[in-house]
């Protein structure tokens, strides 16, 4: 079959961007003919994949993807798809990869009236309600469900068109050697002692990652003398913002802004607590990430996979509405917790026995049953 797969941007680092190419790369090992249209690329580009960048015109993000669309729908017109795929809500869709939450509800939550009147209300709206509306023929692959009452709510989505999809992390495997090995390197690449406290944040939009809530945290937080804690902060963002909070708290040279990484895993196994104050999110990869490689969590309620840690009993959930008082009080009591070792044993089982890892296998096999039903 010959598959259109979109998103607005690729970079190698974040989820959607890895959860698209991942897909991609699976259904075109399966001998079918794929090509991801997006309007920037970064990184290298796939063998096995055709690539067409469409570029990026517009004075806003709406604008912009308002553009993208336009430019999509013509090279779908101009060449003879079987399927289109998208991680980003559009019309025209065959299947949806449902990464962002419900913008509506959003909304409205918000309660912001007047914003009905902006056209980038209006433009999300009418992409989301293309995806979603009653009658609708897009099928709906989920990486969690906790939005679903609320789409079908808003829209009167059909249930049958959500397909549950399980997570979509890598396999890992390691000794206790490796993870002394890599103890010891990255404080050696930070410039600390093999006794550092060592917290780490991994994601990309530093804001909704709460990379701030972390680094007032880690400002309050107690350490025994000759232990100052520090923090690693992994992703893709503007930092400088951050680095002046961290400056204008006293702990700027204890905040390591160190940007979009590949070893992200070699962190993990070095690190002595993930850290993830998020506003929002939708899932939290990264969360079962940690999970697999042993590191203790301490993660918002509001994340989507944040009842994996629950479940597992690796680490602590930040209860809503987030209160950065309470949150300071938490990231004190978890670095000092003498539990820190069980809940890593703890995360280890539990993803030794749950099912974290055949996400892009069972998205590539529904994508093809979707596709080859409507040619039918």
């Amino acid at each position: 079959m010959k598959l259109l797969f979109a998103l607005f941007n690729y970079f190698p680092h974040g989820g959607q961007q890895r959860n698209c190419l991942r897909i991609a790369q699976k259904c075109a090992q399966a001998g079918n003919n794929v090509t991801i249209a997006t309007r920037t690329w970064e990184g290298p580009r796939p063998d096995e994949v055709t690539v067409e960048t469409l570029g990026c015109r517009g004075w806003t993000n709406a604008g912009r993807n308002q553009n993208f669309i336009t430019d999509l729908a013509s090279l779908v017109a101009g060449q003879d798809f079987d399927g289109v795929i998208a991680f980003t809500k559009m019309p025209g869709l065959d299947v949806y990869f449902a990464s962002d939450p419900c913008f509506e509800a959003k909304f409205q939550k918000n309660k912001k009236r007047l914003g009905k009147l902006t056209r980038r209300y209006r433009l999300y709206r009418k992409w989301e309600e293309a995806v979603f509306a009653k009658g609708s023929r897009t099928q709906i692959l989920l990486i969690t469900d906790r939005e679903v009452p609320l789409y079908r709510e808003i829209y009167g989505t059909e249930p049958e068109r959500f397909h549950l999809l399980p997570p979509n992390i890598d396999r890992r495997t390691f000794s206790e050697s490796d993870r002394e090995r890599a103890r010891l390197a990255k404080r050696a690449e930070l410039g600390q002692a093999a006794d550092t406290t060592l917290l780490l944040t991994v994601g990309s939009g530093f804001r909704t990652k709460g990379v701030d809530r972390a680094i007032e945290g880690l400002a309050k937080l107690q350490s025994t003398a000759g232990n100052e804690a520090q923090l690693v902060v992994v992703g893709h963002g503007k930092p400088e913002s951050y680095q002046r909070l961290a400056k204008s708290l006293g702990v700027g040279d204890r905040v390591h802004m160190l940007g979009g990484r590949t070893d992200v895993p070699e962190w993990m196994l070095a690190a002595d607590l993930l850290v993830h104050p998020a506003r929002t999110e939708n899932t939290g990869t990264v969360l079962l990430e940690a999970l697999a490689n042993g590191l203790p969590l301490l993660v918002s309620d509001v994340c989507g996979y944040a009842f994996h840690i629950e479940r597992a009993n690796a680490g602590r959930l930040v209860p809503s509405p987030f209160s950065q008082t309470q949150f300071n009080q938490l990231l004190q009591k978890t670095v000092d917790s003498t539990d820190l070792q069980q809940w890593s044993a703890n995360g280890l089982n539990y993803a030794a026995e749950e099912d974290l890892y055949s996400c892009h296998d069972k998205a590539c096999e529904l994508i093809e049953k979707f596709v080859a039903a409507k040619a039918r």
